[in-house]
């Protein structure tokens, strides 16, 4: 059954299996990187036309092509349409349990099934490597096809007749058809019984784990969507969530902001975990947990923005000129600076998700009294020694350092767990630390952050620009609901960043790339929070159901919304939005009692 119906034809899918992730349009493979999602692109047509090699399966009298997964799965069907007759295309990567563990391969499985008719279908595969420089060869064997050039093998199995997929012919689909590309391990069991044995344990898998899925009473069909892209998201073998599954897509035309987002973003992680906490999925929280300790033991309590999904701290920032970009707006990236960038906000983070570990009942005990104080009290003495220290603020400012407000709520924030988290430990020396933190971080914010006359915490300390983040004081209870701050706050933060009365920018100054035109998605999401948390749950409402009206047309969130148009922009899907739609729907949700 097909989950919707009404669907954009020209909207991106994700399928994967937490090993990777592929976006596939309309029967194109537009972007797979193998065998991490922060490898090189096989299949990146989304970045190049030319160079970013092949995969599709075409309708070729098809003149209607519709999209839609299978209700509650990562399981994609596209169905194409034309005067000879109609065919689907099942997509999917296999995962589900096997011999006690989870079966992930890197594996793409696409079933081709004639519905009505007598439909003609075309298979195009050219695969790519190093980003399109490596020069990819091809030999033929009895069933499959088997590319050269590549690190590992890489193969085609299908019984698709091989001259036609070689000469990318036209053929009369007549039958059920099964293509399996795979990166290492080729597929040697035998082709149609697997790949419909492996569709069949893939979508109970994800319907299983949908189950295991807590939604609210309100908006459930967009918060399972949501859930199943976050899960996307969670690289399995490390516990790592990227930010985005691509690279490079401009954050608005012409912008010259395409930066790649395949790393884990710190300031990301503590909201990420309420949204893994409020969906009721632990295991995910705990990897993601085993993989931030790991960070913060391995570091001696200095940290860097963000990470590689191995815990690497080096990912340098390259431009590949060679790759048109999308549509034609480059510069491509791969490698982001933003690692080498000092963000104290970071700090707080850390301690903020880390704390799950220390006052969560269900991970209580798993880390040493002695280290977990050790690992505390070394964010502490960061955040104690950072606190006023100028840095690139969250939203990582290329050219200059600022005092940013948004970093000291985070000190604020992060050392008033700490002291929780210490008095959990019975460690009565942190938590006087913590406090005494705490105290000065709210002091600085009062005095150097707040301008009563704008009526707004600003973006910088003593400046009057304001920030969308800031919003987030009212979410971490900087602001009660009742303090009338927080009304103003809110207010003056919407009024001047909205480009529309609702969608948001993130901030308005002038940057080191120009001025910002998009809406940045999560901060509306954000906004939409602030506003039900004092008590104007209709406007939050409101404006929560008119982002809903602007997914991609399959639930799906980029990182940005073009104010003239209201399309998506940005790396795609961008883990964040989808955390903000979680956590706004919980937000605003009817309660189920």
């Amino acid at each position: 059954m097909l989950a919707n119906s009404c669907t954009m034809s020209q909207g991106l899918a994700i399928i994967g299996n937490c090993s990777y992730s592929a976006l596939l349009q309309e029967g194109s493979v537009e972007w797979l990187c193998w065998p991490r999602p922060d490898s090189s692109f096989v299949f990146g047509p989304l970045l190049d036309r030319e160079k970013g090699g092949a995969f599709t399966v075409e309708g070729v009298d098809a003149n209607e092509v519709q999209q839609a997964y299978f209700e509650n799965t990562n399981v994609l069907r596209t169905v194409f349409t034309g005067e000879g007759g109609s065919f689907e295309l099942i997509d999917f990567a296999p995962r589900f349990q096997l011999y006690d563990r989870f079966f992930k391969p890197s594996m793409l499985v696409r079933i081709m099934r004639p519905l009505d008719g007598e439909p003609r279908a075309r298979v195009r595969c050219r695969p790519t490597y190093e980003y399109g420089l490596e020069d990819i060869g091809r030999w033929r064997a009895s069933n499959h096809i088997e590319f050269t050039g590549f690190p590992t093998p890489v193969r085609l199995t299908t019984n698709v007749p091989l001259t036609y997929v070689e000469d990318e012919r036209p053929f009369l689909l007549e039958h059920d058809r099964h293509l399996v590309i795979t990166w290492g391990e080729p597929l040697e069991a035998g082709l149609e019984e697997t790949a419909e044995r492996f569709l069949e344990r893939t979508l109970d898998y994800w319907r299983r784990w949908v189950k295991g899925t807590r939604v609210p009473r309100d908006y459930q069909n967009e918060v399972v969507r949501s859930a199943l892209a976050l899960k996307l998201h969670q690289y399995e073998d490390t516990g790592a969530l990227l930010a985005a599954t691509t690279t490079s897509l401009p954050e608005h035309p012409g912008s010259g902001r395409t930066w790649d987002y395949r790393f884990c973003w710190l300031r990301d992680a503590y909201f990420t975990l309420n949204a893994l906490e409020r969906l009721g999925h632990s295991e995910e929280m705990e990897h993601f947990l085993e993989y931030l300790r790991n960070l913060a033991e391995e570091r001696g309590g200095v940290l860097q923005p963000a990470y590689r999904i191995n815990g690497d701290s080096e990912a340098t920032e390259l431009v590949l000129a060679h790759l048109s970009g999308y549509n034609g707006d480059g510069p491509v990236r791969i490698g982001n600076q933003a690692l080498e960038h000092v963000q104290n906000d970071v700090y707080g983070e850390m301690v903020l998700a880390v704390s799950r570990l220390f006052l969560d009942a269900r991970f209580v005990g798993e880390v040493p009294r002695h280290t977990a104080v050790e690992m505390i009290q070394g964010l502490v003495d960061q955040m104690d020694a950072r606190l006023e220290e100028p840095d690139a603020g969250l939203w990582e400012f290329r050219g200059k350092t600022r005092l940013h407000s948004f970093s000291v709520l985070m000190h604020w924030a992060g050392s008033r767990r700490a002291a929780e988290v210490a008095d959990a430990l019975e460690a009565p020396e942190l938590e006087a630390h913590a406090r005494s933190v705490e105290a000065r971080a709210r002091e600085l914010l009062e005095k150097r952050c707040w301008n009563d006359e704008i009526g707004a915490l600003t973006q910088v300390a003593g400046e009057s620009q304001l920030d969308a983040a800031l919003l987030l004081a009212v979410h971490l209870g900087f602001f009660a609901p009742d303090d009338p701050r927080a009304s103003r706050h809110v207010d003056a933060t919407r009024a001047s960043l909205s480009v529309d009365g609702g969608l948001l920018r993130r901030y308005t100054v002038r940057d080191d790339f120009g001025h910002m035109e998009a809406a940045f998605t999560v901060c509306t999401f954000w906004l939409v929070e602030a506003l039900a948390l004092i008590g104007r749950t209709d406007e939050a409402r409101e404006l929560f159901e008119r982002l809903l009206s602007l997914d991609n047309g399959l639930g799906l969130y980029s990182e940005d919304i073009l104010p003239d148009t209201l399309e998506q922009s940005g790396n795609f899907p961008q883990t964040y939005s989808h955390v903000g739609l979680i956590n706004a729907a919980f937000r605003l949700s009817r309660r189920w009692d």
